[in-house]
């Protein structure tokens, strides 16, 4: 089972480097300098829940081509048995031409969660790793530092990939620091 979802647009940004701060430590008020690139690209991927490893791959723009490349590259990682793709509803992720290559690919087959259900979808919390190691913080000049970002930041998360399960874990029993004894 494979949880399957987009994010983006992700684009390049610029930030100016950080002014410092004086010399009473109070930070310096400097004039917002930002820009955004006119790049934009998307960012495919699918978590397969049962070990936690995520495939991830960039497309400039997000239609039924992007969704093909995501479905061939997940059935090129696993060879063998069927595959159930869980996905929200959107409309690319159904359209004519998806739906002709599933009809040519049977091993594959396409599951939608409820509308309005996005949360139902385990691959969001991946997501917010994914932006915490690859984009916090960091400047990119075009769509390929993106790229390369995400590559990098799949392949460190998926070093230290764990299955995915719903839920919290139980609460870890609370050992008494003091044993008290009363005598009658």
């Amino acid at each position: 089972m494979i949880r399957a979802d987009e994010l983006g647009p992700v684009t390049p940004r610029t930030f100016p480097p950080t002014p410092g701060r004086s010399v009473d430590g109070h930070p310096i008020k400097a004039p917002l300098e930002y820009s955004r690139g006119l790049d934009k690209t998307w960012v495919y991927g699918g978590l397969r829940i049962r070990d936690g490893t995520e495939l991830t791959f960039c497309a400039p723009s997000r239609n039924s081509d992007g969704w093909i490349g995501l479905l061939q590259q997940i059935a090129r990682s696993n060879r063998r048995g069927p595959i159930v793709v869980i996905t929200d509803n959107l409309s690319s992720h159904s359209s004519w031409k998806v739906r002709q290559w599933l009809a040519r690919h049977p091993r594959i087959r396409q599951v939608f969660i409820p509308v309005k259900a996005c949360w139902l979808n385990l691959a969001e919390g991946w997501w917010r790793l994914l932006r915490e190691a690859a984009f916090a913080g960091q400047t990119f000049a075009d769509a390929t530092e993106i790229a390369q970002a995400v590559a990098v930041a799949t392949a460190q998360l998926n070093a230290h990939a764990q299955p995915w399960i719903w839920g919290r874990p139980s609460p870890q029993p609370r050992t008494l620091r003091r044993k008290f004894v009363y005598l009658l």
